[in-house]
């Protein structure tokens, strides 16, 4: 079994969405466990303050370092070997390829989800990686991390019911995903193309692959580069390129 836990202090942000779709059957399945801890319960006081002004002055306040040690401390008092990650901007960039390599780990992934200006320096000294979804800034960790825990659950084996659908993804072949369609056959003058019609697998498969070059030499052409294509992909991109543009 798969666990994750969450140190927030929006607990019903992750409960809503542990309890829906895959995340839940998952779970009901035995495959994962979800633990969310308030960091509100780790603060000191009668108004549980997790938050102060920085030192130095500027705008905006920082996570004080307390609240996050005793929570950190009090998830890995089990005994059970964990990983913490810091949900930050400044971490590396969150890719299918750390997907895969985070649900191979056989511990515990404990996410910190920071908020306001940031976390005090000195929660770094508990943190053995900083992730980030992208290069942009949100309010708070909450929202990268539930992505980061969406990507990995899909990736566990059992998770989604059918294994085909996750090795098919996007990223997963190294590719963008194939156009995807269902009935009708047409609507409002658009047709399904007449390979995914056929009921020929060899046919289908070739279509598939053949859009799927297409679309990620449209919209993602670094992909390419960075994939090692077979004899075939190279036939289908010629194919590509000389309908598209008239040459290879």
């Amino acid at each position: 079994m798969k666990s994750f836990a969450v140190v927030t202090i929006f607990p019903e942000l992750f409960h809503a969405y542990f309890g829906m779709s895959i995340m839940k059957r998952a779970a009901d399945k035995g495959l994962v466990r979800f633990g969310v801890f308030n960091q509100r319960d780790f603060a000191e006081g009668r108004h549980k303050v997790v938050d102060d002004y920085p030192y130095g002055g500027g705008p905006g306040m920082v996570m004080k370092p307390e609240p996050l040690f005793r929570a950190v401390e009090h998830v890995k008092s089990d005994g059970v070997p964990t990983r913490v990650i810091l949900m930050s901007p400044q971490g590396r960039v969150f890719t299918q390829a750390e997907a895969k390599g985070l649900a191979l780990d056989s511990g515990r992934l404990l996410f910190l989800a920071g908020r306001y200006e940031g976390v005090d320096e000195r929660v770094l000294s508990l943190v053995d990686d900083e992730l980030s979804i992208g290069d942009y800034v949100l309010t708070g960790g909450e929202l990268p991390a539930l992505v980061i825990i969406d990507a990995v659950v899909r990736l566990i084996p059992g998770a989604l019911g059918d294994e085909e659908s996750s090795a098919e993804e996007s990223f997963q072949a190294g590719t963008l995903d194939f156009p995807h369609y269902t009935r009708p056959a047409e609507w409002m003058g658009m047709k399904v193309p007449e390979a995914l019609l056929s009921g020929n697998h060899a046919e289908i498969a070739r279509w598939r692959r053949k859009q799927a070059l297409k679309r990620t030499l449209a919209r993602r052409p670094e992909l390419l580069e960075k994939e090692t294509l077979s004899a075939q992909d190279m036939k289908l991109l010629k194919e590509i390129k000389e309908e598209e543009y008239g040459h290879d």
